[in-house]
């Protein structure tokens, strides 16, 4: 269609309109309500009702106030009747769509919080007829009618799960939009370009050219850019959101469970001058500036050994060695530095990302001369909580690599990141095209399949089983 662009040509056939136009067809127009409060006995629990006859549903309910006539907004005290029976003294909220949680009208009560009550409420609503909603169907409907892009959908949960300051942050951030406004710049430069190239489509007999493939190129490396920093941030990312596992490995009696006591301030392991006291595995949480470090006190590791259970436990050490994000070598300042070098070397040869601790401070007197030709060594003595506020911050420089600013965008979702990785190949393939002078109707295929990923991220490009299995990882209520 001569003189159509790619926004329109993309918004013609609308994704997101189209599984909207499905759920209305299927019902999804309807009313439902939930819980909104965790379960269980509390001071209040908040029932929520939402869809286009959640007022009059509620209206029903409530004898002691016209709803109907009632602006939106409002608070209104009084009691719940159903079939002659009262339920409850509450206190209704009412919220007119489109100026909703959800886009649609909505109601919520605030009532005593007992199970029993909720139960009776639940059953009073749906025998007026609304339906128990499925897990995250709010969001999904806020989604739907528009009043927030998938991502930030996805944050909600995302704050709900949060548990500590970083993840929050993080979450808000996006939230608030801050993503989704990276994401839209990117989009909305790459429509420009793509919708010259395909003007040039609706004039090919003319032979004409309305992109300017120098610019194009400068454009892509921009693109580049801002996909490669968002793929880089997952890393960042992943640890604010699921936190860092950190083995403390170490030979026998080097000091690795009083470390792990004095760092969570409480005796978790049983400490000894025995060496091999801990034969198993012992983990436990740590927040550290709001990061969340999962540390594993492992058995000692030494060279030899005749008891099996030692052996064994050295064995798991190892493996948990492996899996971990951080390794903390522990070891004695007054160990030869043959033996420390040993150690240092299998954990180099592993490829683990590692921190060099020496213990026992307190009660060595030798030349801090043998440590020269290591890395940087943070020294500490665990038995008199010395320097570890020095451990701590090493061990949060080490995971982050610099300075956290989570009002920056930041990639937290395995979904977003694999999509910003097609992104970012496409935009290889469209370097590779513009190198090998490629025609601009294949050109604007690779630019289209772009758009596709970036898209994808928000839900302009989706599908109702996407749709349904993310939403379906959220709580009942929300």
């Amino acid at each position: 269609m001569p003189g159509l662009g790619v926004q329109d040509r993309w918004n013609r056939n609308h994704p997101v309109t189209v599984i909207l136009s499905m759920h209305k067809l299927s019902g999804w127009d309807d009313t439902i309500v939930a819980l909104a409060t965790p379960p269980g006995i509390g001071a209040i629990g908040v029932l929520r009702l939402s869809g286009r006859e959640a007022i009059s549903i509620a209206n029903r309910l409530f004898p002691a106030k016209d709803l109907m006539a009632q602006a939106s907004h409002t608070l209104h005290v009084g009691f719940l009747r159903h079939n002659g029976v009262m339920l409850d003294e509450v206190v209704i909220s009412l919220f007119h769509g489109p100026k909703s949680y959800t886009g649609e009208n909505i109601i919520e009560i605030s009532c005593h919080g007992s199970p029993y009550i909720h139960q009776q409420v639940l059953d009073a609503c749906i025998s007026e007829g609304a339906r128990l909603a499925k897990p995250g169907e709010f969001t999904q409907r806020a989604f739907l009618n528009g009043k927030m892009d998938l991502a930030q959908a996805e944050a909600v949960a995302d704050i709900i799960s949060s548990n500590t300051e970083a993840s929050l942050r993080t979450a808000l951030n996006t939230m608030r939009g801050g993503f989704s406004a990276r994401l839209k710049e990117l989009r909305e430069q790459l429509i420009k370009f793509s919708a010259l190239i395909e003007l040039e489509l609706d004039f090919a007999q003319e032979d004409v050219e309305f992109a300017d493939r120098t610019a194009f190129y400068t454009l892509i490396a921009q693109l580049k850019e801002s996909t490669g920093q968002l793929l880089t941030s997952f890393q960042l990312g992943n640890v604010i959101k699921n936190g860092v596992s950190v083995a403390i490995i170490g030979k026998p009696n080097a000091g690795k469970s009083t470390l792990l006591n004095v760092l969570l301030n409480e005796n978790r392991a049983i400490v000894s001058d025995i060496p091999g006291t801990t034969r198993d595995t012992i983990e436990e949480v740590l927040n550290i500036d709001g990061i969340l470090f999962r540390l594993i006190d492992t058995a000692g590791i030494r060279q030899h050994s005749s008891d099996l259970i030692e052996n064994a436990g050295m064995e798991r050490s190892k493996e948990k060695m492996k899996e971990a994000d951080l390794v903390v070598f522990l070891f004695d300042a007054a160990d030869p530095i043959d033996e420390i070098l040993a150690m240092k070397t299998e954990i180099d040869e592993a490829g683990l990302k590692y921190l060099l601790v020496a213990n026992k401070l307190d009660s060595y007197d030798g030349s801090m001369d043998k440590f020269k030709d290591l890395p940087p060594i943070t020294f500490i003595s665990a038995k008199n909580n010395q320097q570890i506020r020095e451990l701590k911050d090493a061990m949060t420089a080490a995971v982050l690599e610099g300075q956290i600013n989570t009002e920056s965008t930041v990639v937290t979702n395995a979904r977003h990141y694999h999509a910003l990785k097609e992104a970012d190949l496409s935009l290889n393939e469209i370097r590779a095209g513009l190198d090998n002078g490629l025609p601009g109707d294949l050109l604007a295929l690779d630019i289209r399949r772009c758009l596709h990923y970036l898209s994808e991220i928000t839900g302009d490009i989706s599908n109702e089983d996407t749709l349904d299995y993310i939403f379906s990882k959220f709580c009942i209520g929300k």
